[in-house]
């Protein structure tokens, strides 16, 4: 089982990203690519889960350990896997996610794409009093880097493409378009967040 593999970010995409390590390109899914986009060919320690099924091999990859163990407690739910626990993570609500567990508010978590009513009460019955070794620096987790990016229209649509690949529609992503091509100075991971304050609201 690997803990973490450091290596040079080659290439990011809307749902993963592919790490170089001695000549061998790992690719690895994870929470909003786009974070490491100002970090192409530079060298970073991505931690790292391994899923093995029947028909599949893949590697879900975290910014640090604490994003990597609410992702752990995230797939022991049952009706959850990799990809849905992972949309939790991109979402980047990470304390609005634990309060609403606390406070049994189903209503609120079926917000975050690929989460129904019956997914929700399972994540309450699964996690509630169960999240508190995670704070505070679960909830912290995506604020940990500051960015000095410029926006451009490649980074919108790179913001796009991964909002479509957590699931929203196109109708919606339209929708608030407007309001994102208004922002100036903004990364792709930026415009995610930006995003979705109106797409789970």
């Amino acid at each position: 089982m690997y803990e973490y593999i450091i290596g040079k970010v080659k290439e990011v995409n809307p749902s993963f990203l592919v790490l170089e390590n001695h000549q061998i390109g790992y690719h690895i899914y994870i929470a909003n690519p786009f974070r490491l986009s100002s970090q192409l060919e530079e060298e970073v320690k991505v931690y790292v889960y391994q899923s093995v099924t029947q028909d599949d091999i893949r590697l879900y990859g975290f910014i640090n350990r604490e994003e990597k163990e609410l992702f752990l407690k995230l797939i022991g739910v049952s009706g959850i896997g990799p990809k849905s626990a992972l949309s939790i993570l991109a979402a980047e609500d990470h304390i609005g996610f634990v309060q609403a567990v606390e406070q049994s508010d189903m209503k609120y978590l079926q917000n975050f794409p690929g989460v129904g009513k019956k997914t929700a009460a399972q994540i309450v019955l699964d996690l509630q009093g169960k999240l508190s070794d995670l704070s505070p620096e679960v909830l912290e987790v995506f604020g940990s880097k500051e960015r000095n990016l410029t926006a451009t229209s490649r980074e919108l649509e790179e913001a796009i493409e991964a909002l479509e690949v957590l699931g929203y529609s196109k109708g919606a992503i339209k929708k608030i378009r407007p309001t994102l091509e208004k922002i100036e100075g903004a990364s792709s991971d930026e415009y995610i967040r930006e995003a979705l304050k109106y797409l789970i609201h």
